[in-house]
């Protein structure tokens, strides 16, 4: 490529990004479709193998897509809603179990001399005035961030009618894309959309199955352990793990809160530890090598920075897309990469030196 046509392409791409950045409320949405669509797409293909209409495979992919989350919520959900309502019922127990148990057996045993000032009651007391004005910029926050609290209402509206559009037309819309590329960077494009496609649909998948298998394996291990909402805990954990390490962080802290009320809390402590432990040895040495793999090829703290800039730029939605993005990403820095080296045979790879 000439150095001309490098830097076209780099003012281009600056530019773009610049427009993405600005427009990155508005396109979260669109966002969100489209990834929904893709995820949507492989199905809604078989079944216009079987002589369905388009239109008419769309449907029939999003009854099946209602139908598997109505069983969900039915079978699950009254489950999980009780586990919460009863661990809400018990929040002031907890507090009170460590106020006045854990907090005194603590200061005890780092011999700390606290006198009246240990607990909830006394932190209020002595920063009543600080907490009063942190709630006055909390409130002035929220109600300021009333216009994006109703985007955010207004997207959840728009992207399943979004998805349905995209979804129908999908392979419309790709083959428009495709017409636009010149033909001499057509091959190229080519190979690089069918790697995306393999990391990305391989990534989502085994992503996917990696925390149903986290949500299971952290409930029976919290239920064999006898604690109390086990399975909530145990959902909840396993549903945020797509953040390395989060679900485990997350788990023990609620597992810890309700570990609290147990008269005799060392052996349910040890329970969890022990139930987490399993759950990280196994995601770490069979769950994601089997079934994530090396997909993304990206280091843990570049995902944790993917999905802490993929909130900062596009909110909740961000978060859920940082990883696809980030496995789409990987194909294309390994591709620049391996084409810069093919084009400097002078750069020694084993070594990291070139020739002087």
């Amino acid at each position: 490529m000439k150095p001309d046509l490098r830097v076209n392409w780099l003012i281009a791409i600056a530019l773009v990004g610049w427009l993405l950045y600005l427009l990155a409320p508005v396109l979260t949405p669109f966002v969100a479709a489209a990834l929904l669509a893709y995820i949507g797409d492989p199905l809604a293909d078989r079944l216009q193998q079987l002589r369905l209409p388009r239109t008419l495979a769309v449907i029939v992919v999003f009854l099946l897509t209602f139908v598997v989350l109505g069983l969900l919520i039915l079978l699950v959900g009254p489950l999980i809603r009780g586990q919460v309502a009863s661990l809400l019922d018990a929040l002031p127990e907890i507090i009170r179990q460590v106020e006045q148990v854990w907090l005194p057996g603590i200061m005890n045993m780092l011999e700390i001399d606290a006198g009246d000032d240990v607990g909830i009651g006394a932190f209020i007391a002595r920063y009543s005035d600080m907490a009063g004005s942190w709630g006055a910029k909390v409130l002035v926050s929220v109600t300021r961030s009333g216009g994006a609290l109703a985007a955010a209402v207004l997207s959840l509206f728009l992207v399943p009618i979004l998805t349905f559009y995209m979804l129908r037309d999908w392979d419309s819309i790709l083959n428009h894309i495709g017409a636009l590329i010149p033909s001499t960077q057509r091959d190229t494009v080519t190979a690089l959309a069918k790697d995306t496609d393999n990391v990305l649909g391989g990534f989502l998948r085994g992503q996917l199955l990696v925390m149903l298998a986290l949500a299971f394996i952290y409930s029976v291990g919290l239920s064999i352990t006898g604690l109390k909402f086990a399975v909530a805990i145990g959902v909840v954990s396993g549903l945020v793990s797509f953040v390395p390490y989060l679900g485990f962080v997350f788990g023990i802290i609620l597992a810890s809160l309700t570990v609290a009320l147990e008269p005799n809390p060392l052996p349910y402590m040890l329970g969890v530890v022990i139930t987490f432990s399993a759950g990280q040895l196994l995601e770490g040495s069979i769950l994601t090598p089997k079934l994530v793999g090396d997909r993304i090829g990206l280091h843990p703290v570049i995902i944790i920075f993917a999905i802490a800039a993929g909130g900062q730029l596009f909110g909740f939605f961000g978060i859920l897309l940082a990883l696809p993005a980030a496995a789409v990403l990987s194909v294309l820095v390994r591709f620049a990469y391996f084409r810069y080296l093919k084009e400097h045979p002078e750069i020694d790879i084993e070594n990291g030196l070139g020739d002087a």
